[in-house]
């Protein structure tokens, strides 16, 4: 872990100072060697520090006599491998692949987590992605949660990768999910529009938080499909795509996702879950080359399917 430690001083904020010294902007300025995307993940991370305190916005402004600690955590190269995983493909041609990724999958290495990925796996499928994307994440174009299951689109070339990117951003993709919540809601469908960040506290988890402390615009989209007693099958349209969105978003309006380790309550519901009974459904994008409109449907897993039955059955004994 390498420390750096800054005083504010007048020379160094000058620059700035004229459009905005907040806290990522003035680190970029006196920390050349890091780019600003790095540092606002620096900041994210918890690794930054203004006047002894974590300070997790970017968009804080410093002040001339403020002290910046930040911590920047030694890089751990990771080589990647390809290594022979069974793949559920849904559709695949020269631009792109899409499958259907099973629960306890992690999508890319990381540390805790450098083989056994769906990045090996792929690397193994399609031996020319390396570079495509990026070194560490080849391919990738948008993630599933470990044991989030269904339907990932990976890109095959670099074309595709831009194509399917912008896609997602200018909300031309279509994501849909089906999850099982705890409780039932009171209207038969909703917007959530809540903004989503690192919580301030437990790092490893994300929670709503304020704009100005450094959560991102958040929108999910969510009708009833089934109601269920007290548990309600539930469909979900992603219009954004923060980490652990859907999950996040259910819990904070009272409903989480059913089997979620770490945000719900872990209310046992005679099913042996591997995780969240979260499902990406859909998945409809546009064709990087030929423009046509793809709409692929992930089957659903049997632990999904399983839970759902038992859930039927027991809210149709309720009603005799």
């Amino acid at each position: 872990m390498r420390e750096i430690n800054i005083q504010v001083s007048e020379e160094s904020i000058l620059p700035i100072a004229s459009k905005d010294a907040r806290l990522d902007r003035y680190l970029s300025q006196v920390l050349p060697d890091l780019s600003r995307s790095r540092i606002q993940q620096l900041i994210e991370q918890g690794n930054v520090q203004l006047n002894g305190k974590p300070c997790i916005s970017k968009k804080i402004s410093v002040k001339v006599g403020d002290n910046i600690t930040v911590n920047i955590p030694e890089a751990e190269p990771l080589e990647l491998k390809p290594e022979e995983i069974p793949l559920d493909i849904l559709y695949e041609d020269t631009s792109l692949l899409i499958i259907n990724k099973p629960a306890g999958l992690v999508v890319h290495p990381a540390p805790g987590h450098q083989d056994g990925t769906l990045v090996n796996a792929i690397l193994a499928h399609c031996p020319n992605l390396p570079g495509i994307g990026g070194v560490q994440r080849p391919g990738i174009v948008h993630r599933l949660d470990k044991d989030t299951t269904g339907a990932i689109v990976i890109a095959k070339t670099e074309q595709a990768h831009h194509a399917l990117q912008a896609q997602l951003k200018a909300k031309t993709a279509g994501r849909e999910y089906l999850g099982i919540v705890y409780g039932a809601p009171k209207t038969e469908s909703g917007t959530i529009n809540l903004p989503i960040g690192r919580h301030p506290v437990e790092r490893k988890k994300m929670a709503v938080v304020p704009v100005e402390k450094g959560g991102r615009v958040a929108v999910t989209h969510w009708k009833v499909r089934e109601r269920l007693g007290n548990y309600t099958l539930m469909h979900f349209q992603l219009e954004t795509g923060r980490t652990h969105q859907i999950r996040v978003h259910s819990a904070q309006i009272g409903h989480p996702i059913v089997g979620d380790p770490v945000y719900s309550s872990g209310r046992s519901v005679g099913v042996n879950l591997p995780g969240q009974a979260l499902h990406a459904w859909k998945l409809k994008l546009q064709h990087p080359v030929s423009g046509e409109w793809i709409e692929v449907t992930a089957p659903l897993p049997q632990i999904f399917t399983t839970l759902l039955e038992v859930l039927q059955r027991r809210t149709a004994i309720a009603k005799q």
